[in-house]
């Protein structure tokens, strides 16, 4: 068994990035939501979480690059193909500019962020207390936007799995095998 993707199916490194990353965004997001009514230290916890899904993403698209991506699904016509690029492709774009969000906004606390108090990530910004209110806004925008489009995503695997009886959700299930690989 191959560790790379193949001409049909995700690999299981792939598949392994993918279903990380979607546990540690649910655990992530629910914290965020609960920020204010959970233990103290569970901020720290908070972004040192942010940091790990952001480097995960990092390894997921450069994995992408050595591995390759399956083709579309039989049945999946050019346009919808080129549609489900761009919104893994805008996935990725929340998945980088939600923790960077979060990261700038510690930052203009003045505050660092200690990768579970292993060592200290780089300031990217002085501090600066109006600016930190701003990124806040954003990084709480960005967030919903990537639970709206990542909604949609899962919501789309469902509607091949369901009603177009395609291989686009069973492919990169874990365990399961495609019938087409």
């Amino acid at each position: 068994m191959s560790l790379k993707n193949t001409a049909n199916t995700w690999g299981p490194v792939s598949r392994g990035f993918h279903w990380l990353i979607v546990l540690l965004l649910l655990v992530q997001g629910a914290m965020g939501l609960l920020l204010d009514d959970l233990p103290k230290g569970s901020a720290a916890f908070h972004k040192s979480l942010g940091i790990t899904i952001l480097a995960l993403a990092v390894l997921r698209i450069l994995w992408l690059l050595v591995a390759g991506r399956p083709g579309p699904v039989v049945g999946v016509t050019p346009l919808q193909h080129r549609l489900a690029q761009a919104g893994h492709w805008l996935l990725y774009v929340l998945l980088f500019a939600t923790p960077i969000t979060g990261w700038l906004m510690s930052d203009y606390t003045g505050r660092p962020i200690r990768w579970f108090g292993l060592f200290a990530m780089p300031h990217l910004v002085a501090p600066d207390r109006a600016a930190h209110e701003i990124m806040e806004g954003r990084h709480e925008q960005v967030f919903w936007i990537l639970v709206f489009v990542a909604a949609c995503h899962a919501a789309m695997a469902i509607h091949h799995h369901v009603f177009k009886r395609d291989a686009t959700l069973v492919r990169m299930l874990p365990r399961l095998r495609n019938p087409q690989a």
